[in-house]
């Protein structure tokens, strides 16, 4: 079937996608504030949210593993599946909701009429400050290059993101995550990031002190993620008033 035209774009603007998915391992709670964070931002009445939705489509799947977090389980699915290691070949059956979403993606992508351009997947990180990103290796050193744009406009807008932990690999064990096969299956004009947060603090630039994180800042991490899309499409001569701070969500 085909994809109808989104009903939050203004006429005749094309489809550039969003992705977002979170909480495929379940004991990373962050992540779900994090998303919230995302969701509750887009919706509201702010008006950089209102330019986001004006000119992208935002699809978000906040719970990739929702069997699991019922279970109370810490990283695999009712059925003992570590999700984030089966995307190459998703089984309807083991492994429902990466196989539904997998299958959206590709519908998406091979639309001529879409432009999936980002698939962000939101986890926690038990060791690290801060929140970071994971990217992908690419021989083509001009789309490396492009793929930094992201995480480094993100640092200048969140006080709790580290562009210094962030970093690009191809390791291995990795293969089989969300952000390393779509990395290889989209085109060059698609960026493929997960993105970290800490479980307990961060650590402010120029200081030495670690500030913990709470829902709230989780949250405000978010919206921060969601505020950079203005930035890096360039559409903030189009936000109609003075900026107010961006709200808080509780």
């Amino acid at each position: 079937l085909p994809f109808p035209a989104a009903a939050n774009l203004r006429p005749g603007a094309e489809q550039k996608v969003v992705f977002i998915t979170a909480r495929v391992h379940p004991g990373e709670t962050p992540s779900s504030f994090v998303c919230q964070g995302i969701i509750d931002f887009l919706v509201s009445h702010h008006p950089i949210a209102k330019v986001l939705r004006d000119h992208l489509v935002f699809k978000i799947a906040p719970m990739l593993n929702p069997d699991g977090v019922y279970l109370g389980n810490y990283r695999c699915s009712l059925m003992g599946f570590d999700l984030n290691r089966h995307w190459a070949n998703p089984s309807p059956w083991a492994h429902p909701t990466l196989h539904g979403v997998k299958e959206l993606i590709i519908d998406m992508y091979n639309n001529p009429k879409i432009n999936l351009e980002f698939y962000i997947d939101i986890h926690a990180h038990s060791t690290m400050m801060n929140g970071f990103m994971y990217g992908n290796i690419f021989e083509d050193e001009e789309r490396f290059q492009r793929q930094a744009v992201f995480p480094k406009l993100l640092c200048q807008n969140a006080e709790d993101f580290s562009y210094s932990s962030t970093s690009f690999n191809r390791d291995a064990v990795k293969a089989g995550t969300g952000r390393r096969f779509l990395g290889g299956l989209l085109n060059d004009t698609s960026y493929c990031y997960t993105l970290e947060v800490s479980f307990y603090s961060y650590i402010l630039g120029g200081t030495a002190a670690a500030v913990p994180y709470t829902e709230e800042a989780y949250m405000k991490l978010g919206r921060n993620v969601a505020r950079t899309f203005l930035d890096y499409y360039r559409l903030n001569s189009l936000v109609e008033g003075p900026l107010a701070p961006t709200p808080k969500t509780r």
